[in-house]
């Protein structure tokens, strides 16, 4: 008897036809990490991850093999490492619901010493105990005291051994953690420690502190660098903007992460609108500083250029709505010529000339 169609194939099967008509359409690779992005993408189970891409499919009509690594790197292996994550945790549960029931254990023996105790005291007491009674006590309460102390000695053994187990757990929690939060390429943080640090900067209390303020970094005619001289060298090209990045940022508590495929961002806590545009204009001037030159020829690739919108906390703001001003000011520099810092302050008056 013939059975009727399955019908999760066939919506695989949607997905991944769609998968493939969008990967052709505005994706610069077909590779098995682009395929990936684009059917999650179909799919909808990354919501921001969709909105990654619709942002930057809008700014430059396709997603480079930059993108699609750094789309891939922040929305599908994140996911691994939270699985390995839970993975250690379990781990870590497991180790102390061991030391748990040795405890328990050993306080159930170290009970019933004390009751021990308590009768072999009171058999003592009775001034009409024999002298053989006596022995007898005495012999239980040295029996009874090596019990105790084997018990104490074997949970002092296994908590030492569980606390190098759990110390290594913790060392390798950490170390998927911060792995999970960084770009593999740059080195800075990912979209994920992005939104994370904006968001706490945001929401943290605003009585007594200067506002949080926002940078938001994108390399001019990335694209060229791409096409004309490869992908290693467009890689070469986010690297030098992550050092210089890292150079000309000195501030406690400042977030620098790579969000997008030729996209930065610089969080600066109780940092005013000021200080923040003089912290871009001190990382534009000293990416236009650099020479680029190409390692495997020592050729001159010239020089890069970044634009950089700056924007700080309102009353009102929220994350997304402070991001949305320092993008605006960001398309604002494009427009006037690239090469440039706004803030919002100038940005307004360009506007309103």
């Amino acid at each position: 008897m013939s059975q009727g169609p399955d019908p999760d194939r066939e919506r695989s099967l949607v997905l991944a036809q769609r998968s493939f008509e969008l990967m052709r359409d505005y994706c610069a690779c077909a590779t098995p990490r682009a395929y990936a992005v684009w059917y999650l993408y179909v799919a909808g189970t990354q919501p921001l991850m969709n909105d990654a891409i619709k942002r930057l499919t809008t700014q430059n009509g396709t997603l480079t093999a930059a993108d699609i690594d750094g789309l891939h790197d922040a929305y599908i292996d994140a996911r691994r490492l939270a699985v390995e994550v839970d993975r250690m945790n379990s781990g870590l549960i497991a180790e102390v619901e061991g030391i748990m029931e040795m405890i328990d254990v050993s306080i159930h023996s170290t009970t019933q010493y004390g009751e021990s105790l308590q009768a072999l005291s009171h058999d003592i007491a009775n001034t009409s105990t024999s002298r053989t009674r006596l022995r007898e006590v005495v012999t239980t309460l040295i029996a009874n005291t090596r019990d105790v102390t084997a018990n104490n000695r074997t949970l002092e053994a296994r908590m030492r051994e569980s606390r190098g187990e759990i110390e290594a757990l913790r060392e390798t929690l950490e170390a998927a953690r911060l792995e999970s939060l960084t770009d593999a390429l740059t080195g800075l943080g990912n979209r994920r420690c992005f939104e994370e640090a904006l968001q706490r900067a945001v929401d943290a209390p605003t009585s007594g502190r200067r506002p949080t303020s926002l940078i938001v970094v994108d390399i001019d005619s990335f694209k060229r660098f791409n096409d004309t001289y490869g992908h290693l060298t467009g890689d070469q090209v986010l690297r030098l903007v992550a050092i210089v990045m890292r150079e000309h940022v000195g501030l406690a508590g400042a977030t620098l992460a790579r969000f997008g495929g030729e996209e930065f961002s610089i969080v600066l806590p109780e940092t005013g609108l000021a200080e923040a545009r003089a912290i871009a204009e001190r990382v534009r001037a000293g990416v236009t500083g650099r020479e680029l030159v190409k390692r495997s020829t020592g050729e001159s690739l010239g020089k890069v250029t970044v634009s950089l919108g700056v924007a700080t906390q309102h009353g009102d703001d929220n994350a997304v709505s402070l991001l949305e001003r320092a993008d605006a000011c960001l398309f604002a520099a494009k427009r006037a010529g690239r090469n440039r810092t706004l803030d919002e302050t100038e940005a307004a008056l360009r506007d309103v000339a």
